[in-house]
């Protein structure tokens, strides 16, 4: 198969994707990854829910007119909120997706030393790692005809996996046949290597079973997504969009990423690691380049990527709107499912659950 040439649409051509018939709401919706994803694919995201207010104004910026982001607490919401809002009945919604908090369970965090703790999240405190249960909640209570949800890798690793089969037996328990798998953005199209467990759920009553899209025959690499981006090249000095500085120049970081060979993470700033053109990124966190901290870093030049280069390596739009400074539009990709995976998701429970459901008359 030959590979084609990496693209992510425009905002515009997103707005212009026909409907599909689908409906869905996001739950933990972050600043919309998984939302875009949908809209790629054809559905319409009636509802979002998001407390972050950081995150909640970037998902403003960007959404559909026909979107309701609900800001509260998701333990406030009830079902019916939602259902008198989107105007369906209970059972009558397509799809519910969610992204519950996982920093608890993340191979880069402190893992169940987090757990049952009010801990900073973010620009918030809150306790994260029981917000899977109010997915769940909701899901029971709203009875859709399917479910997509999300977590980190690491929620199947070590002392997590007891949790993991608790969210399983959660989500199974309304009714469900479930199936999670781990799937990496970069056999999905996006130029990023990031791991993320994927629970697919569809009603027992409609006798289907969940699916999960299939990995590309290939992926793409840095130089692939950055070839045809101003700048990308270039030593450049500060952000255009914000001004921040992008140069390492300064710091006493930049000796250890003169140490470094490009692909190469430093072996004591573990979290510091310079990019390669032939390699995809490696998984883009949360934590910025910012003051000298240790992040990814340009592969040519001792400095981080612009904003417009992390938008292409997390499978954004060019024209997605990020909002608030440097570390909080970096932040928000790095906590974004990336809209290209996500969008290969939707594609495969729209033709291979939802379609033949509505197809055969079931729906």
């Amino acid at each position: 198969m030959t590979m084609p040439p990496y693209r992510v649409p425009t905002m515009a051509e997103v707005r212009a994707v026909p409907w599909n018939g689908f409906n869905a709401i996001s739950t933990f919706s972050g600043c919309g990854g998984s939302s875009l994803g949908y809209r790629m694919a054809g559905l319409r995201v009636l509802w979002a829910s998001e407390f972050i207010p950081a995150a909640a104004d970037t998902y403003r910026a960007n959404a559909a007119p026909y979107t309701h982001l609900d800001t509260r607490d998701i333990r406030q919401v009830t079902a019916q909120d939602i259902l008198d809002r989107i105007g369906l009945k209970v059972g009558e919604l397509d799809l519910m997706d969610g992204s519950p908090p996982c920093a608890a369970f993340s191979s880069s965090g402190k893992r169940e030393a987090g757990w049952d703790t009010v801990k900073t999240y973010s620009d918030t405190r809150q306790r994260v790692d029981d917000l899977f249960f109010e997915f769940t909640r909701l899901l029971g209570d709203l009875r859709p005809r399917m479910f997509v949800a999300e977590n980190v890798a690491g929620l199947v690793q070590g002392t997590a996996k007891g949790y993991f089969k608790e969210i399983l037996a959660a989500l199974r328990k309304p009714g469900y046949r479930v199936k999670a798998r781990l799937l990496d953005a970069q056999w999905l199209g996006v130029p990023q290597r990031r791991q993320r467990l994927i629970f697919v759920g569809v009603r027992d009553d409609l006798g289907v079973e969940p699916v999960h899209p299939k990995p590309l025959p290939y992926r793409y690499t840095i130089r692939d997504a950055l070839a045809d981006l101003p700048g990308a090249h270039d030593d450049v000095e500060n952000d255009p969009e914000t001004g921040q500085p992008l140069t390492l120049r300064g710091y006493s970081v930049e000796k250890y990423w003169h140490e470094l060979r490009p692909g190469q993470g430093h072996p004591v700033r573990t979290s510091l690691k310079r990019l390669s053109w032939d390699e995809p990124c490696p998984t883009i966190v949360a934590r910025a380049g910012t003051s000298g901290t240790a992040a990814i870093t340009h592969p040519d030049h001792p400095r981080y990527p612009s904003l417009a280069e992390l938008r292409r390596l997390g499978g954004f739009p060019d024209d997605f709107v990020l909002t608030g400074n440097y570390y909080r539009r970096w932040e928000r990709i790095g906590r974004a499912v990336p809209p290209v995976m996500m969008a290969r998701i939707a594609a495969a429970v729209r033709d291979e659950v939802l379609v033949p459901l509505r197809d055969s008359g079931r729906i």
